[in-house]
């Protein structure tokens, strides 16, 4: 963290709102962690490590509120994991150049903004049998869980508005799908990336203070008050900023 000029505390704070308004829709905060790191001069070989970390702190936080309040569906979500997990380990064991890090991220937040604010009906209606739905889970876990471990995210950012545009589940079993997909995927993703990278992790203890405290009581809330529509509006906002500041430093020569 010695290229990082930002206090470690303030970056603490950001990174507990960024835990906090995920976790309440079902996800742990990896794209924005990722974008806020890139942007404040995290290395960048250590950045997908850090942020699969956090990730699994406050995805652990998050399926513990949604299986406790019964939202987990596993006929849904074994499918994507049957995939996912391997796709996030190869992913973890890949080393993008470092602009075309930075573009796979970029474009991942694009497409989740737009899915936030310019798609309004989220539900495709489509008629899906038992074994298309099948086909489609396993394909889509795959391509998910390889950029998972690529970019250092759980993957949850893409499989719960895809649960939702394909009216495979609702809000909360997506949200719920979405947590526990991103827990272990990230256990995945960090176990590759483990192999060939050591961090010390006490450099990062008020990170995870911050999102273990954030993705509890988000998921918490979540799981149980907010209405997800609201807190997705909120999340928007957020990446819109990861979008803004990120693309200022990717075309900034």
């Amino acid at each position: 963290m010695n290229e990082v000029v930002v206090s470690t505390f303030f970056i603490a704070g950001l990174f507990f709102v960024v835990a906090f308004v995920y976790s309440s829709v079902g996800m742990g905060g990896g794209s924005s962690y990722t974008a806020l790191m890139s942007i404040l001069g995290f290395e960048v070989l250590a950045i997908p490590l850090i942020s699969l970390m956090l990730n699994l702190f406050v995805s652990t936080m998050g399926s513990i509120n949604f299986i406790r309040n019964r939202h987990v569906k596993w006929k849904l979500i074994l499918p994507f994991l049957v995939t996912s997990i391997p796709m996030a380990y190869i992913g973890g064991a890949l080393h993008l150049p470092k602009t075309v890090f930075y573009w796979v991220l970029l474009v991942s937040l694009c497409f989740v903004a737009v899915r936030i604010y310019f798609w309004k009906d989220t539900r495709l209606q489509l008629e899906l049998g038992p074994r298309r739905k099948l086909i489609i889970s396993l394909l889509a876990g795959s391509v998910l869980g390889l950029i998972a471990g690529i970019v250092g995210i759980g993957g949850g950012i893409y499989l719960v508005p895809l649960i939702i545009i394909l009216g495979l589940g609702s809000e909360k079993e997506a949200a719920a799908c979405g947590v526990i997909f991103i827990c272990l995927n990230s256990i995945s993703g960090l176990a590759a990336r483990l192999q060939f990278n050591a961090i010390d992790i006490s450099n990062y203890i008020p990170l995870i203070i911050a999102v273990v405290i954030g993705g509890y009581l988000g998921s918490h809330l979540g799981s149980t008050r907010f209405a997800p529509r609201t807190m997705e509006k909120i999340l928007g906002v957020i990446i819109l900023f990861a979008i803004l500041s990120l693309g200022k430093k990717v075309l900034t020569p």
